[in-house]
């Protein structure tokens, strides 16, 4: 049954009612949940009003990642609806991976009711208190009257500023009352008066760029949550300086990877020659990035003789990690456009790099990301490889979980516009993958998307297979079987002497029988021989498709900047190091 807002209006609607209300007038059009006990009324006003599209996932940590591939492929608000007790609790997981990597996500939680809540019922807890560490914001609704402004405030605070996820709770009798006069449309929360960077700090940034002969353009996820205009600004600002550009893992896809100034990414798995242009840069534009300490390395080594400009949205993140010489807090869009305009002003010389274009030419040539295949078994990378000439051309969004294959599909899958990749950076939560990559496929239905994930990490949320399967979502699962979990066995190898503890797994299941179990076409595949033409038929496939390869097991993820380490001294492989001198 469809009530129309006017009819709404002339009844006496519940507290829910205007939630979803509410929702719909902030642009709402999709929800991922799982109903329970205490957010029922919020269900009932969800099938009265029929607006919204619901997404009925397998588990609450799903229903977040699903609404952050939802809002990292869009740029759009991810909502969730889960109920009280274990609903809320086990989104505790996603919303620190929202949290980590700034992504806007709305969570409704249902709660007991008000007269309950302190005397141990049923499926009581703190939400609130559960949640705090773990959201930008959260609040409990305790008057219905309410609801309007507190949804449109949390919008606003998910969406505003350095983007992130907020929760509001809200009692089972509060989404239950009936309002005789259903309140007027909330008015939005003011927006923050935004504070234009001084055009000295400006003009102090232009003429330090202007000056430089050995700088790096330093790019990360702030890029891609302040949309594409702020990703074709940072790429003229690339192109104009003839600098060399980086991106961090959540950067992929700020600059186009198929263009020449392109170094690869930077940090533990990044390319030798974005490492060292770092470490000999004179002066580094860091660009919507927190200088992570996957992308650090030993800090006193980080960045030595380099000056250091920083844009963030966020004035805390400036300076907080790595001292910077010249702060520019703001949108990345708007303080770029005030950059170029200062730019305009002074003399650029596209030939002051060229030196430093010919160093950059000797690290290039020692091929970091070069491989050995195998006769006739698959190596990682050469996955990666294929997968990346299969989907040349379609556009693919694609989405990872945590582990060894997430660094190598960040090594060798190219991205040349933002929004087509997908990960968990701040938290590397396994299990993100599968549900990120449903969200991505909800709001995308006509574009390919791809999933590419672990034997260890598709094992985190693979009920998700049968949320896929009742939505018609025809993601491609790209499964790199190693038997084991990866990474782990990696830093085990390394650095604790080779003493594998309980990183393998000897129960694996038969992935291709358990994907058909869920209706799901699947095939495996163990040759070298036999990759491509799996790939093609996985690719090509109607519906949802899972692959999985079995790779060679003992393959180690390099390069890498290993614990301790600056980001000059790297493994090219197990017996090969780049150390400067040596």
């Amino acid at each position: 049954m469809n009530i129309s807002l006017n009819e709404m209006e002339n009844l006496a609607v519940t507290g829910a009612q205007v939630l979803v209300r509410t929702l719909i007038e902030c642009g709402v059009d999709t929800v991922f949940g799982y109903p329970g006990g205490a957010v029922l009324p919020l269900y009932d006003a969800l099938h009265l009003d029929g607006r919204l599209r619901h997404v009925l996932v397998r588990h609450e940590q799903a229903a977040v990642h699903a609404a952050q591939g939802y809002a990292r492929s869009t740029g759009r608000l991810g909502v969730v609806f889960v109920t009280s007790g274990p609903g809320i609790a086990n989104t505790t997981s996603g919303l620190l991976d929202a949290l980590s990597d700034s992504i806007p996500v709305l969570c409704i939680s249902g709660q007991v009711a008000t007269t309950s809540i302190g005397t141990n019922a049923f499926q009581e807890c703190d939400a609130l208190g559960i949640s705090r560490t773990v959201t930008k914001w959260n609040v409990q609704v305790r008057d219905s009257a309410d609801i309007a402004a507190t949804i449109r405030r949390a919008v606003a605070e998910a969406t505003g500023g350095r983007p992130g996820p907020v929760l509001v709770d809200v009692p089972k009798d509060v989404q239950a009352h009936r309002l005789q006069a259903p309140p007027a449309m909330a008015a939005l929360p003011a927006a923050p008066v935004r504070q234009d960077v001084p055009e000295a700090a400006l003009a102090a940034a232009a003429a330090m760029i202007a000056a430089a002969r050995r700088p790096v353009m330093y790019g990360g996820g702030g890029l891609i949550n302040s949309g594409e205009a702020a990703c074709a600004s940072f790429t003229e600002l690339v192109l104009r300086t003839n600098a060399p550009c980086t991106l961090t893992l959540m950067g992929l896809g700020a600059f186009p990877a198929s263009h020449p100034q392109w170094l690869g990414m930077l940090g533990m798995h990044g390319t030798l020659e974005a490492n060292l242009a770092m470490h000999e840069a004179d002066l580094v534009v860091c660009v919507g990035a927190r200088f992570d300490d996957r992308v650090t390395g030993k800090l006193d080594d980080f960045c030595p003789g380099a000056r250091i400009i920083h844009i963030d949205i966020d004035p805390a993140s400036i300076g907080k990690v790595v001292s910077t010489d010249i702060g520019l807090a703001g949108d990345c869009h708007a303080v770029l456009a005030g950059l170029h305009r200062q730019l305009d002003a002074v003399a650029l010389d596209a030939s002051a790099t060229a030196a430093w274009w010919q160093r950059i030419a000797g690290w290039r040539a020692h091929d970091s990301l070069g491989f050995t295949t195998g006769a006739s078994t698959i190596v990682p990378q050469q996955l990666m490889r294929r997968l990346a000439a299969a989907i040349a051309g379609q556009d693919a969004i694609v989405a990872t979980d945590v582990g060894q294959h997430q660094m190598w599909a960040a090594q060798y899958l190219p991205f040349d516009a933002p929004r087509r990749w997908l990960t968990s950076g701040g938290a590397g939560t396994m299990g993100y993958g599968l549900p990120a990559a449903i969200g991505a496929q909800i709001a995308h239905s006509g574009k390919l998307v791809v999933c590419v994930s672990g034997d260890a990490s598709i094992q985190m949320n693979i009920q998700e297979l049968s949320t896929a399967m009742q939505h018609r979502c025809p993601v491609k699962v790209i499964l790199s079987n190693n038997g084991c979990m990866g990474m782990v066995r990696q830093w085990q190898e390394l650095h604790h002497g080779a003493r594998y503890s309980h990183s393998y797994t000897e129960a694996l299941p038969d992935f291709v029988a358990l994907a058909k179990a869920f209706g799901w076409q699947a095939l495996r595949v163990e040759h070298a021989g036999d990759l491509d033409a799996a790939l093609a038929a996985c690719l090509a496939s109607a519906g949802p498709f899972l692959l999985d390869v079995v790779v060679e097991q003992a393959e180690n993820c390099f390069p890498m900047i290993p614990a301790g380490c600056g980001h000059h001294e790297m493994m090219l492989s197990k017996e090969r190091w780049f150390r400067p001198g040596r």
